[in-house]
């Protein structure tokens, strides 16, 4: 009997941890075409009502933007209509089932969910600058592994970059890994146990919550004002139950674009320094900003991560962690054992492009840029309340009355415009703004500012009746 019982829950756990990994692997247009195929197939008839967006991607275990995603095509396809306030119903009269989706051109998608900035010039500028590779006795030497010589060198040529009158950070201080979530992953793993607690900005990146999961993290929300975390909500969260560290975006903060004062920046150093805690200050924005880092307040209690991703290219892939002295070879042992090391040809690009000003120029560049890119929020979305940095590739756009996040992001998909709803930032399930992040980093000044046109002309329709819910 003990055996059968046993049994019986290993092959329960087994087909958990298959349903799990499946749901991490499978994509918005293989769940589009499942249910396109049930459709087809008559186990979904005409009438039918689909689950909630937000129940949907609970039971796939997908991100609620993805769900949102798998309707918005549902939607394209004639295969479902939709009615706030009633939901999602398969349509009476079904349409001929499509080609499947991922066989389908992606022509005519303007991106505004993933926000990584480029220039025209940029792949020009980086070339420039890796070109003498193109020379075997240059190139060998890039390909050769990673030793401990090298990465001492990067550490000069990164603090080199990175110093400025109010800061000068220490070349032995910087550990690299392999990108900025492996950063962020070494972060959490060496500051927070498992089971930890980790104090968290309520709205805030995504991907820290995966990443938290995996690592058997709990995150804790942390109250927001127009500055960012409120230090009475920090005192409070740390006396409920104690943190072992807090994670804050001081700097163009994704997805709201709030930068805190100095006032709040000696706040909250105050206040990890009474509770002893440590601060993971995400600082991937930081470029666009002079802002130098807590590290120069405090740098006892802040692990810095960056990456040159969004400063440079994605495929220019190096995450660094700036960390305490006193905890350098703890934090360089968790990327080791992690296997989050920085692969050699990364990091020879990258510390090359910082050494020769090809990063300052790009830098520069994408500075521009930005601005010019809010420029054309406000023209475009003028009228409408929108929280934004104005030197920022993001903006948090409020939605006017008749609207909800996720009816909106259908509607978006539906007109060729990909963005994220307030849902997938926050922390806490049921708890998110009546807002969506536009992030514009990736479309041309045209393209923009035909996306933003689209989604004003969709805006000052306050009767959403025809969208998924």
């Amino acid at each position: 009997m003990f055996e059968e019982q046993s049994r019986s829950t290993y092959l329960g756990a087994i087909e958990t941890l298959l349903s799990v990994q499946y749901s991490m692997n499978v994509s918005y247009t293989t769940l589009v075409d499942d249910i396109a195929e049930d459709i087809a197939n008559g186990k979904l008839k005409a009438g039918d009502r689909l689950p909630p967006q937000r129940q949907f991607a609970y039971e796939r275990g997908i991100a609620a933007s993805t769900a949102a995603r798998v309707y918005a095509e549902l939607l394209r396809r004639g295969l479902v209509v939709g009615e706030v306030g009633r939901g999602t119903f398969v349509a009476g009269e079904v349409a001929p089932v499509l080609p499947a989706l991922r066989l389908e051109p992606f022509d005519g998608r303007i991106d505004l969910e993933f926000n990584f900035p480029t220039l025209p010039d940029q792949a020009a500028l980086i070339a420039k600058s890796l070109a003498a590779w193109l020379r075997p006795e240059k190139l060998a030497p890039v390909l050769a592994p990673t030793t401990q010589r090298r990465l001492v060198e990067a550490g000069r040529t990164a603090a080199a970059f990175f110093a400025s009158e109010r800061w000068r950070p220490r070349p032995e201080n910087f550990v690299f890994a392999g990108s900025g979530r492996q950063s962020l992953a070494a972060a959490i793993s060496t500051l927070v146990p498992v089971g930890g607690r980790r104090g968290v900005e309520a709205v805030t990146y995504p991907m820290i919550k995966g990443i938290a999961a995996r690592l058997g993290v709990t995150l804790v929300p942390l109250a927001m004002d127009s500055e960012g975390i409120r230090p009475d909500a920090l005192t409070k969260a740390h006396r409920a139950s104690a943190l072992n560290a807090i994670y804050i975006q001081p700097v163009m903060q994704n997805p709201l674009g709030l930068t805190m004062s100095e006032a709040r920046r000696d706040e909250i150093v105050r206040l990890v320094r009474k509770h002893e805690l440590m601060i993971i200050e995400d600082l991937v924005y930081g470029f666009l900003s002079d802002q130098v880092s807590l590290a120069a307040q405090a740098e006892e209690r802040v692990v810095i991560v960056d990456s040159l991703a969004k400063r440079l290219a994605p495929g220019i892939a190096v995450g660094f962690l700036y960390v305490p002295s006193a905890m350098r070879e703890k934090f360089a042992a968790t990327v080791r054992t992690g296997a989050w090391s920085v692969t050699s040809l990364a990091l020879a690009a990258g510390m090359g492009l910082l050494a020769d000003g090809t990063a300052a120029e790009i830098t520069r560049r994408k500075r521009a840029d930005a601005l010019v890119r809010q420029a054309i929020v406000a023209e475009c979305l003028a009228g409408l309340r929108i929280d934004a940095d104005p030197r920022s590739y993001h903006v948090w756009l409020h939605l006017p009355e008749g609207w909800r996040a996720e009816a909106l992001t259908a509607a978006a998909a539906r007109a060729g415009i990909a963005i994220t709803p307030a849902s997938a930032f926050a922390v806490a399930h049921g708890h998110s703004p009546n807002a969506v992040r536009l992030a514009l980093g990736l479309p041309s000044h045209d393209d923009l500012r035909t996306a933003l046109w689209r989604l004003a002309g969709l805006l000052s329709h306050h009767d959403a009746s025809d969208m998924t819910e």
